[in-house]
């Protein structure tokens, strides 16, 4: 029996810590696929490593928190992009927001890990104090004399850490942390790329200004002459009524634009942490897209740790699944260490005597008997909690793939418009030409220059509006693959 008991002593306490210690962190299974659908070179496959166009080889995906975006913004290679984006950086509200939740996150981890260390303190006290003389066994009435003690002492407790509650709490909180850091890195790069994407379309509404005042001042001049040769009589009223309707139209178009311009303006002065009435942003028309950076896009498994918001996820999991040993450690004894040593005398200078010393030194071992079934529940909310946060997970996932998605075909897609359009505006320029030239000849009617005129200038506001389209998505892009496009080495 006493070999029986020997034996069976460790297996039970291995089971019992097995019990209520947090369950090994399985990750979930992620389908994910060899290469972006919407991607225009197809991966090459050698020996089971999977190499994209771009020269990015397949890994298994890690979280990599600390790994280096870089400051994709400079390949625009647009200082003034890169000025608005430092501003933002430094003064932007919501950045400091996220800023301090790290700094909480931080502080939340340390108070979780200092549970790792005895806690020790210290009290020194005065106390005076007279008795009833009734307590003291005396007759009624007897004086009793008030007297003053002194004490000094010195505590110190410690939580054994049986079951694993402090090492649980301690992952958890660390993973929390890790997770509100990751929060704040998709925080900073949701800011840099907002301000890329307003900067662009502040830049396109420039471009389409400049075109629609360009437009303005034919109309004005279509106005001039045919007043001059209305007034000599070679045209009716009706030419000359319909150039002024333009006119105005044209005008109206631009004022539009203007209130647009205004509005994204004010919009960027919030993202640079800039009253609204204090920014104005220099007129700089976007002329050429060519200038614009080619974007790889790598393979989907680098974007399962380059996206800070689904390292956030991850580490959230990981924290979820910590929690479940702390909710099942509740369910068994804890251990307390306690010790308390000093000195009490009645005046201060006896209490650090040697005979007026006293010490306690105990242990304090205890567990729930009946509680109703709350720690029970609580383990069953823990468990569900970490399933809620691997749904979440699986769901950022499927959405950075959707967004990487819908940048590249966006990208395919005004890339094949704008060769499109270059063709529109070579045939434009060319009808409305020919069309002035036959109604300056009296060849045509002033309703044919109008509509060559009128086609003109709708299919050069659309070129530039594809233009500030390509760098909006492009910016896009960039924000869908975690912020940068470095190769990741194979493992």
């Amino acid at each position: 029996m006493n070999m029986t008991a020997k034996g069976v002593a460790p297996l039970l306490a291995a089971l019992l810590l097995t019990a209520c210690a947090a369950p090994e962190f399985k990750q979930p299974a992620i389908d994910t696929p060899a290469a972006f659908k919407e991607s225009q070179t197809a991966p090459i496959r050698t020996g089971g490593v999977v190499t994209a166009a771009d020269g990015t080889r397949w890994k298994q995906a890690q979280p990599a928190e600390q790994q280096a975006r870089g400051e994709w913004w400079l390949a625009f290679n647009d200082p003034a992009l890169n000025g608005l984006i430092g501003e933002a950086t430094k003064a932007n509200a919501n950045l400091a927001v996220a800023a301090a939740r790290v700094k909480q996150a931080r502080a939340i981890a340390g108070i979780s890990e200092a549970a790792r260390i005895p806690q020790v303190g210290v009290g020194v006290g005065a106390q005076r104090a007279r008795a009833s003389a009734q307590s003291l066994g005396l007759p009624a009435g007897t004086a009793v004399a008030p007297q003053t003690s002194y004490s000094a002492s010195l505590t110190a407790s410690y939580e054994v850490d049986l079951f694993g509650r402090v090492s649980s709490d301690i992952a958890a909180s660390r993973n929390d942390a890790a997770a509100t850091e990751a929060n704040y890195r998709s925080v900073l790069l949701a800011l840099q790329a907002d301000v890329a994407q307003a900067y662009f379309r502040l830049r396109a509404l420039d471009a389409e200004l400049a075109t629609l005042e360009q437009t303005v001042r034919l109309r004005e001049e279509n106005v001039k002459v045919n007043q001059r040769r209305f007034d000599l009589g070679d045209i009716g009223e009706f030419d000359l009524s319909r150039a002024k309707t333009e006119l105005a139209t044209s005008r109206v178009e631009a004022i539009g634009l203007q209130r647009q311009r205004v509005t994204t303006e004010h919009a960027l002065a919030v993202l640079l942490g800039q009253p609204a009435a204090s920014f104005t942003a220099g007129v700089s028309p976007l002329q050429d897209a060519s200038l614009l950076p080619s974007i790889p896009a790598g393979l989907p498994s680098s974007l399962l740790e380059r996206r800070p918001d689904i390292v956030a996820a991850q580490r959230a999991m990981e924290a979820a699944n910590a929690r479940i040993g702390v909710a099942r450690s509740a369910m068994f004894p804890s251990l307390t260490i306690n010790a308390n040593g000093g000195g009490a005398a009645g005046t201060f200078a006896d209490v650090f005597k040697w005979s007026s010393r006293s010490w306690v030194l105990g242990a304090l071992m205890s567990m729930p008997l009946i509680d109703g079934g709350r720690n029970s529940n609580n383990v069953a909310r823990s468990e569900a909690a970490l399933e809620e946060s691997v749904a979440s997970y699986r769901n950022s996932v499927l959405n950075a793939f959707a967004e990487v998605e819908d940048n590249l075909a966006g990208l395919r897609i005004l890339s094949g418009q704008t060769q499109e359009i270059d063709d529109a505006l070579v045939s434009a320029r060319r009808s409305a030409d020919l069309a002035q030239k036959l109604y300056a000849a009296g060849r045509s009617s002033y309703l044919d220059l109008l509509d060559a005129q009128r086609n003109l200038a709708q299919v050069e506001r659309n070129a530039v509006q594809l233009r500030g389209n390509r760098a909006v998505t492009t910016v896009a892009l960039i924000r869908a693959l975690g912020g940068g496009w470095d190769s990741v080495s194979a493992r």
